[in-house]
């Protein structure tokens, strides 16, 4: 039997990079899978998962707005019947040092990968408890939920309210059978990481102690794991996957 049979899962900013390695890992093992994105293409990639015999929907999702995320939580339970696991993924990142950063950018930075993890997470929760059945919450950190880097004033304190509102979550929640984790993802090659120069890739390469970047794959697997049985004694905690970058 697969690991997440008659499973259902919401990825939010599944339309690439870590997002759509992890719905596809779900897929495989067997969940009901549903696509939350901003991006219409990302309908494309639901479509040809269910062409190679998985069971997902596209809900098109600005994570931001909190009417969109009841609308997706509402959708997932009327086509699948029910949730049973959240991976509030999606964020951006605008690199500026803080003197720099406008006002604007700051506060688009904290919607995208604070304020949606709150929304993503609330709406789950009071899914999970009308179910009566429990869940899991993973919400995407990053290693700089952990330590800091220069031009990362936006992105590492939205971050590291991830990782504390994860912590915050756990002690609401877990005697109620409702998990919650996060992850801390190093530098991975996503799409993003592509678009770089080869200098920069090579000092990043760098700051890891294993000698390279991460893929997507390696943090999609530490996903499932986290969201899956084997961890049912785990809950608020905030889990490097980083090559040993948090390490030294």
């Amino acid at each position: 039997m697969k690991r997440f049979e008659n499973k259902v899962a919401i990825v939010t900013g599944a339309g690439s990079g870590l997002g759509e390695a992890t719905a596809l890992e779900f897929a495989k093992e067997g969940a009901s899978v549903v696509l939350a994105d901003i991006s219409d293409q990302t309908a494309e990639l639901s479509e040809k998962m269910n062409a190679d015999g998985y069971s997902t929907i596209f809900v098109k999702t600005n994570v931001a707005d909190e009417g969109d995320i009841a609308k997706l939580v509402e959708q997932t339970v009327a086509k699948f019947g029910k949730l049973d696991i959240m991976f509030a993924n999606a964020g951006i990142n605008i690199e500026r040092t803080l003197e720099n950063l406008e006002t604007d950018d700051w506060q688009k930075v904290i919607d995208v990968n604070l304020k949606s993890v709150y929304l993503s997470d609330r709406y789950a929760i009071k899914q999970f408890r009308k179910q009566g059945t429990g869940g899991v919450i993973i919400n995407s950190g990053s290693i700089h939920s952990l330590v800091a880097r220069e031009g990362l004033a936006a992105y590492a304190a939205t971050k590291g309210g991830v990782k504390l509102l994860t912590q915050q979550i756990a002690a609401e929640v877990s005697r109620d059978g409702i998990r919650a984790v996060a992850i801390a993802p190093g530098y991975i090659k996503t799409p993003l990481i592509n678009t770089l120069s080869q200098e920069v890739i090579d000092n990043l390469v760098n700051l890891h102690p294993i000698g390279r970047l991460g893929e997507p794959i390696e943090v999609a697997r530490t996903v499932l794991f986290l969201a899956s049985d084997d961890a049912s004694f785990i809950t608020g905690i905030t889990l490097p996957i980083d090559g040993g970058y948090t390490a030294v």
